[in-house]
């Protein structure tokens, strides 16, 4: 099988398949929030965003695309590399939000609440096969 390009919207439809699949609304204590991320600096010389919504802990949206992206609860704002590594479970998103490496604007009580929720979407994409 061939490796899917960060990103694309073939990276997202596998992400949001496994998502689906992967993330149960007891898995994910039937949260109901949204998060669009910002990626700055990309190989491309665009900005990209990836948006993730939850609605009783179902997954409702799960998106890629150029710009800045739907509105999310959270907004969170990285360099490409940042968010590459965050992807390839490199480096943990609260490491990564503790050390200033992402920008996040939203409540962060409730986003440090998220983040172990956050982090089994993350696990969940870095096991899919991708060229960054």
């Amino acid at each position: 099988m061939a490796n899917f390009l960060y990103l694309s919207p073939e990276w997202a439809e596998e992400g949001h398949k496994r998502a689906v699949a992967e993330l149960t609304p007891e898995k994910l204590h039937h949260v109901t929030s949204s998060m669009t991320n910002i990626y700055k600096n990309c190989p491309d010389g665009k900005e990209h965003y990836f948006h993730v919504a939850f609605e009783d802990g179902k997954v409702k949206a799960f998106e890629t695309g150029e710009g800045e992206g739907p509105k999310g609860e959270f907004k969170i704002i990285a360099d490409y590399e940042t968010f590459a590594k965050i992807s390839r479970a490199e480096l943990g998103a609260v490491r990564a939000l503790t050390s200033r490496k992402l920008t996040l604007r939203g409540n962060m009580a409730k986003a440090l609440r998220l983040a172990p929720l956050v982090d089994k979407l993350n696990k969940i994409l870095a096991g899919i096969p991708t060229d960054f």
